[in-house]
């Protein structure tokens, strides 16, 4: 379940939220910094082509961009061969991580547990709560970020969110 649009922004064809249209693109694994991405891109489609899992779309500006509800990201690396632009490499962090969302059905009282159940690197562990339920707590350093809890989630309650880089605190 995605957030819903309201009905202004229905009536005018905005049918995203204003949350997410300021959300960074989700560009492919290997995709240099954003800035230079849209300028290095050409839009060609090689590694929209190149996916074998197929997550990799056009945007409608023609731009690829990922799309886990297509399903998870195998880090194959087919979409970097096929780039002969420089915009995706091999050498690029992957700072996506997976977060749930207040829509999560186990954090509103549901039995659930689809998410836990489809991590290959088991990143999403249950912490028991109150009165028997349990909550999804995600290891963000055991996350690879392959989006493979997005699609099973039964209210599209899983996002992927960019992890900033963290820097070590110096003594003066």
């Amino acid at each position: 379940m995605t957030p819903q649009a309201t009905r202004r922004s229905f009536l005018r064809g905005r049918f995203s939220s204003p949350a997410e249209i300021n959300r960074p693109a989700l560009r492919p694994f290997g995709a240099v910094e954003d800035s230079r991405f849209s300028e290095i891109c050409s839009n060609c489609g090689d590694c929209v082509r190149a996916c074998p899992e197929g997550i990799i779309l056009s945007a409608p500006d023609g731009s690829p961009v990922v799309d886990f509800n297509k399903g998870a990201c195998t880090f194959c690396s087919d979409c970097i061969d096929a780039c002969q632009t420089g915009a995706l490499e091999e050498s690029q962090p992957w700072h996506w991580r997976a977060d749930t969302t207040d829509t999560c059905l186990a954090k509103n009282g549901v039995q659930c547990r689809s998410c836990e159940d489809h991590c290959d690197e088991s990143a999403i562990r249950f912490r028991l709560m109150t009165q028997g339920r349990a909550e999804p707590q995600i290891d963000e350093t055991s996350c690879t970020g392959c989006g493979g809890c997005v699609a099973p989630c039964p209210v599209g309650a899983i996002q992927m969110v960019q992890m900033l880089e963290t820097t070590e605190a110096q003594t003066c």
